[in-house]
């Protein structure tokens, strides 16, 4: 099973993806481990799309059945086509921010108002990178099975009704 967690920064889906990859006891990966290089200060250089998908792929061909959580929408046609679930988030700007705001305080001390700039503009996509829109229309062109959550629910809820679908994969 290879299933993707995405969604806007802020809606949960690293904390599905390793509740759900725990549950099902399989390899769980963070997009951000990939996407970005770890020096200190971390979130500050970006690996290069070509060094990102090749680690990702090492690792996916490594895990056998994973749980990814992250946004990989033009990473490379190899890795977006090879899901067999892909759970999308979608969770209010406003509650968003207010536990994006809350993470950021309990890592860094600070809050980096650049980064909840661009995290508030998701549902009109103002700004480069992701957006509703897009990612909408990724999910589209998507050939696997789409479940879309929508609402601050429990991490448990999330992870129950993620498995409630699962029977419908052939």
């Amino acid at each position: 099973m290879r299933i993707l967690v995405t969604g806007a920064s802020g809606s949960g889906a690293s904390t599905l993806g390793s509740a759900l990859a725990n549950r099902l006891g399989c390899t769980y990966l963070d997009g951000d481990n990939y996407f970005w290089v770890k020096p200190e200060p971390p979130f500050t250089a970006k690996r290069t799309p070509e060094e990102r998908l090749k680690l990702l792929l090492e690792d996916v061909k490594n895990a056998g059945d994973f749980v990814l959580a992250g946004s990989v929408e033009g990473w490379g046609t190899e890795l977006e086509e090879s899901f067999d679930l892909i759970v999308f988030l979608y969770l209010s700007t406003g509650i968003r921010i207010d536990r994006l705001r809350n993470r950021e305080m309990q890592r860094f001390g600070a809050v980096d108002a650049e980064f909840l700039e661009w995290a508030a503009q998701y549902d009109y996509g103002t700004l480069e990178g992701r957006s509703l829109k897009k990612q909408h229309d990724w999910l589209a062109a998507r050939g696997c099975q789409i479940v879309k959550l929508e609402g601050d629910l429990t991490v448990e809820e999330r992870v129950q009704l993620v498995l409630n679908s699962m029977p419908n994969l052939s």
